[in-house]
């Protein structure tokens, strides 16, 4: 007799398993630790690949992980297109393959997006939580896509801000946001204006030259720099980053994938998890800058939560 068929779990499903980020905060703390305590963490996850659809101004990414403690195989399909022409397509498209570790038969496909946005906006918020300023008042948003969304919702659930802004390169999308979300959200119409004075800055854009700049920030900000996935791509300054302590998810693929680390050539001074296992201290006295690229692992984890709620309802 043959394996089941995989599941297939659409996104409004993972949303209902998933309706707030923050239920995934467990598990992704322990998989950066995990992750970086090397061999006795038991994380299996090489650097994405990625291939360019230059025909089409595109990247396909595959991102494969095991993690041994919460013993789960998965891998991540993930496109990301700018979209000049077409903004009815989300920039970012993925799915979650969910394998049976014990024997390698497919066990679900999951949406990937829902999954990406939550677990993407979870890491920085721990980020957040060991990195700002105590007494952190102004939280500041530069984008307003999909990642904006899911940052703002567990920003807000978990911190309290006085005051929340918001820029994007176009106006009309900031306006919605704030239109569309729970609480006041000031629209700036420049990103100079939205940054000054700022303690937490998010940086969720589809830039690939610097939108945020060293001489802007306060001294003693934190910056959650999550855009820029390509070696040639830039959100932040060099400024900035040469002159901030430099936080990274994983310190392999911030090398090899994140213009802003690798064309500015700032010093990594250690990995979330290193942080968050207690081998590095966090500096939240500082101005600090982690480069988010995001992790299989996190996927992994964040598909397995999902895929457990969903079997305990059927």
């Amino acid at each position: 007799m043959g394996s089941a068929p995989p599941v297939f779990i659409a996104a409004e499903e993972v949303e209902k398993h998933l309706h707030r980020a923050s239920l995934l905060l467990p598990a992704l703390e322990a998989a950066l630790a995990n992750f970086s305590s090397g061999a006795a963490g038991g994380v299996v996850q090489p650097v994405r690949t990625v291939v360019p659809v230059h025909r089409h101004g595109g990247f396909l990414g595959v991102m494969p992980a095991y993690s041994a403690v919460d013993d789960a195989l998965t891998t991540k399909l993930v496109t990301f297109y700018e979209h000049k022409k077409d903004s009815s397509v989300p920039s970012h498209q993925a799915t979650v393959l969910l394998f049976d570790p014990r024997n390698g038969s497919l066990k679900a496909v999951l949406d990937g997006s829902v999954i990406t946005a939550k677990r993407t906006a979870a890491v920085s918020a721990i980020a957040t939580k060991l990195l700002m300023p105590p007494f952190a008042e102004v939280l500041c948003i530069l984008g307003a896509g999909v990642q904006a969304y899911s940052h703002y919702d567990i920003f807000t659930e978990l911190f309290t801000f006085k005051e929340v802004r918001i820029w994007n390169r176009t106006k009309e999308k900031a306006v919605k946001f704030a239109n569309s979300v729970n609480g006041p959200v000031q629209v700036c119409s420049s990103a100079q204006e939205a940054v000054t004075g700022a303690d937490v800055i998010v940086t969720v854009t589809m830039a690939t030259t610097p939108i945020l700049f060293g001489d802007w920030v306060k001294p003693g900000a934190h910056i959650n720099a999550v855009g820029a996935s390509r070696p040639d791509w830039r959100e932040l300054d060099d400024e900035l980053m040469k002159n901030s302590v430099l936080f990274v998810d994983s310190r392999d693929a911030a090398l090899t994938e994140s213009g802003d680390v690798i064309l500015s050539g700032a010093e990594i001074f250690a990995e979330l998890g290193e942080i968050v296992n207690g081998t590095k201290p966090a500096l939240p006295e500082k101005t600090t800058v982690f480069k988010s690229l995001g992790m299989a692992v996190e996927d992994t984890v964040a598909a397995k939560f999902v895929y457990d709620s969903w079997s305990a309802g059927n």
